[in-house]
């Protein structure tokens, strides 16, 4: 800062800019508001069709957010700018009554051409003693402090207020920062860390190690720092450091001996910084992504080897939600590059050898096969994981032929896949990169990250359905490809799947059971079934019952879509209370369709169970025992997630699907059929113990059309409450009936027969 400018400043133009910042932020929140309470309100609330189903209320979303962000961003630049102008006002007075002081001690200060000097000279008043040289020197240091703290406070203002500016190059970042200190703090950091990340792996301290994994984990969500150390390190930078870390031909071995339990803390902290950075839309991350790609498929180290970029950088995207474009481009590329190394699928060719690096740390595998990373971060990437998946030449409908089925998705539950040993353990028959394939497939038909809610409370009231056009786009080929009579074994040598499957099954159950009653083959009104979104999954009737029979066949999906059925036929009762005949009847079609549906699972679960071992023997029968403890899943963790996105249709359901589990979102909701019948379900899982049951085929029906009777019966009760009364005694007989047949080996053969080696 310039002596001359700050002891001559006009701050009426600063003064001024502070102002308009401030009723503009006045203005945007108003916008914001209207945004939010109007606009998008009302496009949830439209009754969307045709390509407006798939754009307009997507654009009119997006627009709406624009307004969120355009008020962030102006509420950080108004706060920067207030900062900015107290303390250049602060300094602009400090130095001017530094000068009149040294004037009344008998010095004069000069500037000129960005110096100044201050000199001895008689006293302002004429009686004083002279200056000393001492006297000089202490006003000099003085106003060079005074002038180098109004230089930091320029220029920081300068810095924080580009790099916002420079984070999106169309519309508005959603930066915020309640000061201009803790922005330019944000970037300090960010220099500071990267300059640590960029020194050789041998040069690198334990103390460096741990600054760089607390620094990280402070600021992995801070929008300004992590694309400053992203841009800073640089793509190849970023990669020489997590390769060189985790190699012990290359590595530290002060920092890999004292510091390996914390390698998996680094790697999601780096990885998180790394998601966060991808979002900005600046020239430098621009130039970023597009080296990071380019790197993807070279040796690290040239012609001395080393892993593949894309090796390493696929174990830095397990964590985060990385940009969508940037996973759709960086995905293209990997695709090309595993089909030419490994003769289109044929063969694995990523194995790991010798002394080479563990690049995953996170003790799942070793993280040598760059597609199990790469996976993993669409699974925490919906959108992108949507659009990875999506059906060539968009939305069609029931799929008749392969051919109408992304390439991707066949290829990768086609590919050969090796196993991949983490840094503990040995090799097992578990292979993660199919799970993480399951991870991605969750997230492209759910619109949710797989581990959205961790067995936790399942949802927030409000939040809800997130199935679009897309996702049911995505969950068709899906359906297709494990029903497809002509790869029954998909599921049977990939059981890695299962529980994916599982969720995704129970997350379209609507649309799973509309398929199943041939409403939809026969243009019918939808009736009992109503679409909860636009776009439904259209199965059709024999694809619903092929995808239902291969559910069936393993003990974990079966369990889990076997529950997600039950739920969302309570739900269904729940949102038709019996309050007169038109009512009931509704309640008993739901049930029927339970009935068929549980009877396709069930007998699908038997006839495997029985192709695995021998009919009636103690193994057979223990598979069959643990099947019939479905229940267990509506009170587990496996359900945390996929009976999350059960489509309720109770309007107090919405978004709230097992909300009698959790305990803060239990109350009001424990009153109503659901709550209690799910509370029965929980009470009874929590007092069986599976691990000793055992049942024949007849018992394990048995059970199953029980269940269907307890339903109706409590359902009956409700209904006599009203003063109704049953249209027909012979009501559980008929469940019954639909159950047992449904399915089994007659004319009207439903469903695939059992995998068989």
């Amino acid at each position: 800062m310039d002596l001359e400018a700050l002891r001559h400043a006009n701050f009426s133009l600063l003064d001024d800019a502070v102002t308009d910042w401030s009723t503009l932020v006045t203005h945007l929140e108003e916008l914001k508001k209207d945004a939010d309470d109007t606009l998008r309100k009302a496009a949830n609330k439209a009754d969307w069709a045709g390509v407006n189903a798939q754009v307009s209320k997507e654009f009119i979303g997006k627009t709406a957010g624009e307004f969120a962000d355009a008020h962030t961003q102006a509420t950080t630049i108004h706060n920067i700018l207030r900062d900015t102008l107290g303390e250049l006002k602060g300094y602009h007075r400090q130095l001017t009554e530094a000068i009149a002081r040294g004037e009344k001690q008998g010095m004069k200060v000069s500037g000129g051409k960005g110096a100044f000097t201050v000199t001895a000279s008689e006293p302002a008043d004429g009686n004083g003693q002279k200056a000393t040289q001492g006297d000089v020197d202490a006003l000099r240091t003085e106003i060079q402090g005074i002038l180098d703290k109004a230089t930091e406070s320029d220029t920081s203002a300068s810095t924080v207020l580009q790099a916002i500016s420079d984070q999106s190059t169309l519309g508005f970042s959603d930066a915020s920062y309640k000061d201009r200190d803790s922005a330019d703090a944000a970037v300090k950091e960010a220099d500071a860390l990267a300059a640590l990340a960029g020194k050789k792996p041998e040069d690198l301290s334990v103390e460096d190690f741990d600054r760089l994994n607390r620094g990280l984990k402070k600021y992995a969500d801070d929008p300004l720092f992590a694309e400053r150390f992203a841009t800073d390190l640089g793509p190849r930078k970023t990669l020489e450091f997590w390769a060189g870390l985790t190699d012990p031909t290359r590595g530290n071995w002060d920092v890999g001996h004292k510091r390996l339990d914390q390698f998996d803390d680094l790697q999601r902290n780096l990885g998180l910084t790394l998601a966060h950075a991808t979002q900005s839309d600046s020239g430098r991350m621009t130039e970023w992504k597009r080296g990071m790609i380019d790197l993807g498929d070279k040796p690290l180290y040239g012609n001395h080897g080393g892993p593949m970029g894309f090796q390493v950088m696929s174990n830095l995207m397990r964590t985060g939600d990385y940009d969508d474009q940037f996973l759709k481009d960086y995905g293209t590329k990997l695709m090309e590059t595993d089909r030419k190394l490994t003769d289109n699928g044929k063969h694995g060719a990523w194995q790991r050898f010798g002394m080479n690096p563990y690049l995953n740390r996170t003790k799942s595998d070793g993280g040598w096969d760059p597609m199990t990373g790469f996976l993993e971060a669409l699974g925490h990437s919906p959108d992108a994981a949507t659009s990875f998946f999506a059906q060539p030449g968009g939305v069609k409908g029931t799929i008749d032929s392969p051919s109408e089925v992304n390439p991707d998705l066949k290829y990768l539950l086609e590919r050969h896949w090796m196993s991949d040993p983490p840094l503990e353990g040995a090799a097992g028959k578990t292979v993660a990169g199919r799970d993480a394939l399951g991870h991605a497939l969750e997230a492209a038909t759910t619109g949710y990250a797989f581990d959205a809610f961790n067995g936790k409370d399942p949802m927030v009231p409000g939040d809800g359905d997130r199935r679009t056009a897309a996702t049911a786009d995505v969950m068709e080929q899906v359906a297709y490809l494990f029903g497809n009579k002509d790869a029954p074994k998909l599921l049977h040598d990939q059981p890695e799947l299962a529980d994916s499957l599982g969720k995704m099954g129970a997350a379209y159950i609507d649309d799973i059971d509309y398929s199943l009653s041939g409403i939809g083959d026969h243009g019918k009104d939808p009736g009992d079934f109503p679409a909860k979104y636009n776009g439904r999954a259209n199965f059709g009737n024999q694809g619903a019952i092929n995808f239902l029979s291969v559910l069936g066949q393993n003990e974990t999906s079966h369990g889990i879509v076997t529950a997600g059925q039950h739920l969302y036929t309570l739900s269904l009762l729940d949102s038709h209370p019996p309050t007169d005949t038109a009512s009931y009847e509704h309640g008993k079609d739901a049930l029927f369709m339970e009935a068929e549906t549980r009877g396709i699972l069930d007998h699908s679960r038997v006839q495997q169970a029985e192709s695995d071992f021998k009919a009636d023997s103690e193994d057979a029968n223990k598979s069959l025992g643990r099947s019939a403890e479905w229940g267990k899943y509506v009170a587990g963790a496996a359900v945390g997630t996929g009976i999350a996105f059960l489509p309720l249709p109770g309007a107090q359901y919405a978004g709230v699907a097992v909300a009698p589990i959790a305990a803060d979102l239990a109350g009001e909701a424990l009153s109503t059929f659901i709550g209690q019948e799910t509370d029965k379900a929980v009470d009874k899982a929590e007092k069986d113990y599976i691990e000793d049951a055992q049942l024949t085929s007849q018992q394990f029906y048995n059970k199953g059309a029980d269940t269907l009777g307890e339903s109706y019966d409590a359902y009956f009760k409700d209904y006599a409450k009203y003063g109704g009364k049953a249209d027909s005694d012979d009501i559980p007989r008929q469940l019954r009936d639909t159950y047992l047949t449904t399915g089994s080996n007659e004319d009207d053969l439903r469903g695939l027969p059992p995998y068989k080696d």
